[in-house]
C-alpha cells in the first residue's frame, strides 16, 4: 500500500469512528506543518486563505484550478496527515468538469476533495438543482474509479449566498447523499436547532460543520449534536493576518513595536520547520 493509499484509508476511519473530530484548514505548506506538530490528523485546504496568501480575493474567480493543485502539491510535500481539497465548484460548471478536476486533485497527492452547488456568479449563485445533483454524480463516479477511498464531499451553499432557506439546503444534501457522496455540508449553519436538522436529514452520512460566524459551539457540543467533522474554513487564515495587519498597524500609527512580544519566537517556528 502506498502512502497516498495509506492516507486515504486514514481520513476514511475518521468518519467511522466514533466522535467529532476537527480538520483545520492550512493556506500553504507552512501553516500545515505548524498545525501537524500540533497533532491533528487530518488537514483541509482553505480556497479563502490561500487567495489571501496570494493577494487576491475570494470566490471572484481569482484561484485557478492550477493554482489550487500547485498549492494541494505543497501541502503534501509538507505533511504526512491526509489532505483535503476545497475544490470550490470544481472550477468548472459541468459534471464532466467537476469529474476532472477531482481526478487532477487525486493526482496531485489530495485523499479528499468538496464540490460546492455555488456557481461564483454573484447573479446566479447557486446552480438548479437538476445541475447540481448530476454534479456529484459525476464526481462520485470519478472518485470511485481511483482505487483508494478517496472521500467526496457535497456542499450546499445557499446560506452563504443570501439564500435563507435552509428546507431546499437539506434537500440538496439529501440529493448528494442520494448520489453517492460521503460527506455532506451546509456552510453558514447559525444554531443547534439547524445543524442537528441537518445531521438528522442525511444521517447516517457524516455531516461537516463550519465554525465560523454565531455558531458558537464546542467540540464535545458538535459532536453530542452528531456532527463527524468540524472545520473552521478562513478562520486560522483570517487570524494570522489580523495579528500581522495589528502589529504593522500599530508600527506605522503610533510607532510602537509591543505586538512584537507577542510574535511566536523564531527558534521555535523555525524548529518546527526543521523536522
Amino acid at each position: 500500500m502506498d502512502a497516498q493509499t495509506r492516507r486515504a484509508h486514514a481520513f476514511k476511519a475518521l468518519h467511522e469512528r466514533d466522535g467529532a473530530f476537527v480538520i483545520p484548514n492550512p493556506w500553504d505548506a507552512g501553516s500545515a506543518r505548524m498545525l501537524a506538530s500540533l497533532g491533528f490528523e487530518a488537514l483541509a485546504t482553505t480556497s479563502a486563505g490561500f487567495a489571501f496568501s496570494l493577494g487576491r480575493p475570494d470566490a471572484e474567480g481569482a484561484l485557478s484550478l492550477d493554482d489550487t493543485l500547485g498549492n494541494v502539491r505543497a501541502i503534501v510535500g509538507a505533511s504526512d496527515l491526509p489532505l483535503a481539497v476545497d475544490l470550490e465548484n470544481g472550477f468548472a460548471d459541468s459534471p464532466a468538469g467537476c469529474a476532472q478536476a477531482l481526478l487532477q486533485a487525486a493526482a496531485s497527492g489530495a485523499v479528499g476533495a468538496s464540490i460546492e452547488d455555488a456557481t461564483g456568479r454573484a447573479a446566479d449563485p447557486i446552480y438548479d438543482f437538476e445541475l447540481a445533483v448530476e454534479r456529484i454524480q459525476a464526481s462520485v463516479t470519478a472518485v470511485r474509479g481511483l482505487g483508494l477511498p478517496f472521500t467526496l464531499t457535497a456542499r450546499a451553499e445557499n446560506l452563504l449566498h443570501g439564500r435563507d432557506d435552509l428546507a431546499d439546503t437539506i434537500r440538496r444534501l439529501q440529493a448528494f447523499a442520494e448520489a453517492g457522496a460521503d460527506v455532506l455540508y451546509a456552510p453558514g449553519l447559525r444554531t443547534p436547532e439547524e445543524v442537528l436538522a441537518v445531521v438528522r436529514a442525511v444521517a447516517p452520512k457524516p455531516v461537516n460543520v463550519l465554525m465560523s460566524g454565531g455558531l458558537n459551539l464546542t467540540v464535545a457540543e458538535l459532536g453530542a449534536l452528531g456532527v463527524k467533522r468540524i472545520s473552521l474554513g478562513s478562520t486560522l487564515a483570517r487570524a494570522a493576518y489580523g495579528a500581522f495587519y495589528a502589529a504593522a498597524q500599530e508600527i506605522q500609527g503610533q510607532g510602537r513595536f509591543d505586538l512584537a512580544n507577542q510574535a511566536m519566537p523564531f527558534g521555535q517556528i523555525n524548529q518546527l520547520f526543521k523536522n
